[in-house]
């Protein structure tokens, strides 16, 4: 695609600012940290509600510091790729942070994670160290025993327990020396067809992130209070601490998302803003009316998929703005709608604009640009996106095709300029805000002995948006074993402890159905789009609640 493409009416670039690539001087996440504890030392910077852990930014800079130098001193240098488990704690943006500093690698590992996905992750990023709180020492033990090239287990705990007591940190000469293109994470995230991909951001992709934050709508700044509740393991807290970081903002960290009390904790920390996604809203609308929703100091939500019926009983209810946001982990932060559109866009789904340091496209199945109004596939490009999908080249120059990153998801563009989102092609299942690869699930049912063929495909769900179905086929069950029988339910169960023992609670399927054979296309593969296009729950068995769908 050429210059001229980009400009059509199906293309959209931020033309009210300049492109924020870089703030002056900081060229890591270290730098960040320093500029920081200069400008505001002794205002707070991090809260952890469920530990009361509270730092100011001088002494974020002194645990990372401390830190950086026990990991140096355990082995780790600049380019080593290290895994990370630990939870809403101090642990997780302290660990990062250090790593950060001495130019290593953090590969954060899902804390809901078990033996199987865990060490598909740790394996492939070539991880030589884990690093991780005690609660998770046997398993990142038993990662550890699968994956050989992992030299060491270390314990998070006793490094920040040396820091709590005072202890001498280590100095590191060569602190602080990444470049902006250096590594800093590499973030698994599901792919389309196969296993988590291990995106690989650089520092420019977080200060990219924070520039945007700060200079961009909402404009954060030393006077505001963010909020996250989401897993340190995903990049949306992790983009919260940098952006913090640079606007001054005190950050407080929760230690999951609780809809009964998330509000009563967003007045008694006077948080002003907030981000959420997923079911977060729809939940939040179903908690009893409180006299007191009103009173609070929020300012600004921002959210991504904000439900288009409920978006104005959303502001409503709680008297604040909910502004829709767009992003990935391999592109960042990417779509937005600001306060000079909120008003006319609410309960349209749509998602903005680019922001300052993004472009995007919408193109048919010829790669030519979209009319408005006409569905296409959304691409992006600008500063701060991904740098590659780790040890995958393929998949690499698949997605960034013609100098365009390829999100896999549909949008259409109006005549103004603005995208709405239309629908996803990725073949990937979406549960309560997880990406879920179905190909992953797939590999571990296999595995039960008493399973020969498995597909699994989404349904769709109101509470959770989709559930994760699966058809078994079974050799030993076939011509034996009625579909809808304690038999059949008794093997069911045995699959699904199979499952839980090996991944994560949310990629365990709740409906089951036994089949005898799977539908096949003509080159011998499952023909999961007829699974799919089925979509029935008839004659399934609801592990949840426990029972067969008439």
């Amino acid at each position: 695609m050429n210059r001229e493409q980009t400009e059509s009416s199906s293309s959209a670039a931020a033309t009210d600012a300049p492109l924020i690539t870089q703030s002056a001087g900081i060229d890591n996440l270290g730098q960040l940290i320093l500029r920081a504890a200069e400008r505001w030392p002794q205002q707070s910077a991090w809260c952890f509600d469920e530990t009361a852990d509270t730092l100011t930014f001088s002494q974020v800079e002194e645990v990372t510091r401390h830190l950086a130098g026990e990991l140096a001193a355990a082995g780790i240098r600049s380019g080593d790729h290290v895994a990370v488990l630990a939870r809403n704690t101090l642990d997780f943006p302290a660990a990062w942070l250090a790593l950060a500093r001495i130019g290593a690698v953090i590969v954060p590992l899902n804390v809901n994670y078990r033996l199987t996905d865990a060490s598909h992750v740790v394996a492939h990023a070539r991880a030589t160290f884990i690093l991780a709180v005690d609660e998770f020492r046997l398993l990142a033990a038993a990662i550890a025993e699968r994956c050989p090239a992992v030299r060491t287990v270390l314990s998070l705990d006793g490094m920040l327990n040396r820091w709590r007591s005072g202890g001498a940190a280590n100095v590191v000469l060569t602190l602080d020396q990444a470049s902006r293109v250096h590594t800093a994470n590499i973030q698994y995230t599901s792919g389309t067809t196969g296993k988590p991909k291990g995106c690989v951001l650089g520092h420019d992709y977080w200060l990219s992130i924070a520039n945007t934050m700060s200079n961009d709508f909402p404009f954060l700044a030393p006077t505001d209070v963010m909020l996250t509740v989401q897993p340190f393991h995903y990049i949306d807290p992790q983009w919260n601490v940098v952006s913090a970081l640079l606007s001054g903002a005190e950050l407080v960290v929760l230690d999951r998302f609780h809809p009964s009390t998330f509000w009563q904790q967003v007045r008694a920390y006077e948080v002003t803003y907030f981000y959420c996604l997923g079911l977060m809203p729809t939940l939040l609308l179903k908690m009893p009316v409180s006299p007191d929703d009103r009173n609070n100091r929020v300012r600004v939500i921002q959210a991504s998929a904000i439900p288009a019926g409920l978006h104005r009983a959303l502001e409503e209810r709680w008297g604040v703005p909910w502004y829709e946001a767009y992003g990935m982990t391999e592109t960042g932060a990417d779509l937005y709608v600001d306060e000079r559109e909120h008003d006319e866009l609410v309960g349209s789904g749509c998602l903005g604009r680019p922001r300052s340091h993004r472009e995007a496209l919408v193109v048919n199945s010829s790669d030519q640009p979209c009319a408005p109004g006409e569905v296409g596939a959304l691409l992006l490009r600008g500063a701060g996106l991904m740098h590659a999908y780790f040890d995958d080249p393929a998949a690499t120059e698949t997605a960034f095709a013609g100098g365009w990153f390829h999100t896999g998801d549909l949008a259409s563009i109006d005549s103004a300029g603005r995208l709405y989102y239309r629908g996803r092609t990725k073949d990937m299942i979406r549960r309560s805000g997880e990406n879920i690869s179905a190909i992953e699930v797939e590999e571990v049912l296999g595995l039960h002995t008493s399973v020969d063929l498995a597909a699994v495909v989404p349904v769709t769900d109101e509470l959770r948006g989709e559930e994760v179905l699966a058809y078994i086929v079974s050799a030993e069950a076939a011509g034996t074993i009625p579909a809808q029988s304690d038999a059949a339910r008794e093997l069911f169960e045995s699959v699904r402890g199979h499952c839980a023992a090996e991944l994560a609670y949310f990629k365990v399927p709740r409906y089951w159905k036994l089949l005898n054979d799977l539908p096949r296309t003509v080159s011998e593969r499952v023909a999961k789009h007829e699974l799919a296009q089925s979509g029935s729950l008839s004659g399934t068995w609801d592990a949840t609640e426990g029972r067969w769908n008439d």
